[in-house]
């Protein structure tokens, strides 16, 4: 039985959030609890920013994607340390009329996949589904996050004695079985029961198929735990944590945390989009700084880009690189690519190892096996809206994309500690190229 420690400890709590967040749309509404109970104040963002020194705000877009930032008691010489991560993980979404029959004898319901997932995981198990659902209420549309908790659907494989299928197909294999067709309940009833919602005001609604099993400990002295959505809800969680544990910073401490990363992160709550730009900017702007003051804050502001990495896979090693291989509690994963998939880069990278160093926490270095493509995440993509010094780094993890991801039970503390002298750390720049580091 494992024991009790500082890290265990820490990763039931992630495991307990990520049992209660099974869409981006939960994860977002946990972390907004979180940060209110920590006495953030939520932000309008269709109204004008009222902000005061040394306070703490967060401010919501689409219902998925959330800045969080502390503003520092002296803005005299504004710069920023900035957090990104991703709640949303790869899953089966619903389509709009989705119940479809099977041979007058059951109903099942059509899918489309949300991000790059593998398949085969999904098979044979429980399944439910959650997300939200728009309706008509007081004049306007109004929306609701919705979970049905129960097990609910099934997606049967095709057993060897009738031939196996290597590649699944979407509109074939991943059907998820609902019901038999003598039944007479349907999606919609069960929705609006679980919503409280009247079935004839409900009008659209975004829903996945998701994984209700709940997350465990496990290895012979309790070192792994599984969950599903691991990736990016351990990063996610772990710098959240790290922020709320920080101390006051002369620096802005941000915590940015966006949607559709799985998909591309093209859409307004997406790190593609410009809502951490104008979200920094109206900050400054509402402090009395103006637009030169918010460009000069940049040129010395620092940026995680925080998602996940490939641990070195037991049974496949040879499909990672020789060095640059990371394993479970190995510490913060440092991600390189000489393509620019990850922003680190030697100077970001050193900023990283001096903080982990300086945080006690263990660090190690992933880089894609050359002859193998590797995702981009959120790094390469914020950049390009902020012009700012930035590294990708991450935890490392197993089975990523599975509907039941792997990964260590200590490395959420060291992220953790890592992210909370992060954010109480101000980075100065001094002639366009060497950096500082200083903590109050």
């Amino acid at each position: 039985m494992y024991e009790n420690t500082e890290g265990t400890s820490l990763t039931l709590k992630l495991i307990d959030f990520i049992d209660r967040s099974p869409t981006v749309f939960h994860a977002l509404e946990n972390v907004s609890a979180i940060l209110s109970a920590a006495g953030f104040t939520p932000l309008d963002p269709s109204k004008r920013f009222s902000l005061v020194p040394g306070e703490k705000y967060y401010v919501e877009r689409g219902g998925s994607a959330l800045i969080a930032f502390k503003i520092p008691h002296d803005i005299s010489d504004p710069s920023f340390s900035i957090a990104a991560v991703h709640g949303d993980s790869p899953a089966l979404k619903l389509k709009p009329s989705c119940e479809t029959d099977a041979f007058g004898k059951y109903t099942r319901l059509s899918v489309e996949k949300y991000g790059g997932m593998i398949l085969q995981s999904f098979f044979d198990r429980p399944l439910s589904i959650a997300g939200r659902i728009s309706f008509f209420k007081d004049g306007c549309i109004q929306s609701k996050n919705v979970a049905l908790d129960r097990d609910l659907l099934i997606i049967p494989s095709v057993p060897p004695h009738l031939g196996s299928i290597k590649e699944p197909s979407l509109s074939v294999d991943m059907l998820p079985l609902f019901s038999q067709n003598d039944s007479d309940i349907t999606l919609s009833s069960l929705l609006a029961k679980a919503s409280g919602i009247c079935k004839e005001d409900i009008i659209s609604s975004d829903l996945f198929v998701c994984n209700r099993q709940k997350g465990a400990i496990i290895g012979s002295d309790g070192e792994f735990f599984c969950a599903p959505r691991i990736d990016d809800l351990q990063c996610a969680y772990s710098i959240l944590e790290g922020l709320i544990e920080s101390s006051d910073s002369d620096a802005f401490s941000v915590f940015a945390l966006y949607d559709n990363e799985e998909t591309g992160s093209s859409s307004r709550q997406g790190a593609a989009s410009s809502f951490l730009s104008d979200t920094l900017r109206r900050a400054l702007l509402s402090l009395g700084k103006d637009e030169e003051d918010y460009l000069i804050a940049l040129e010395s502001s620092f940026m995680i880009s925080a998602d996940n990495a490939h641990a070195k896979h037991p049974n496949h090693p040879e499909l990672f690189d020789q060095q640059n291989v990371p394993v479970l509690n190995g510490g913060i994963v440092i991600k390189t690519n000489a393509s620019q998939k990850y922003t680190t880069d030697a100077v970001s990278a050193s900023l990283t190892e001096m903080l982990c160093k300086r945080a006690e926490v263990p660090f190690q270095s992933y880089a894609n096996r050359a002859d193998l493509a590797g995702g981009s995440t959120l790094g390469n993509i914020l950049v390009r809206q902020l012009p700012v010094c930035s590294a990708d780094i991450g935890l490392s993890q197993l089975a990523m994309h599975s509907c039941l991801e792997t990964a260590g039970t200590y490395d959420p503390l060291f992220m953790m500690k890592l992210s909370k002298l992060f954010f109480e750390t101000k980075f100065s720049l001094s002639n366009g190229k060497s950096y500082k580091m200083s903590n109050n």
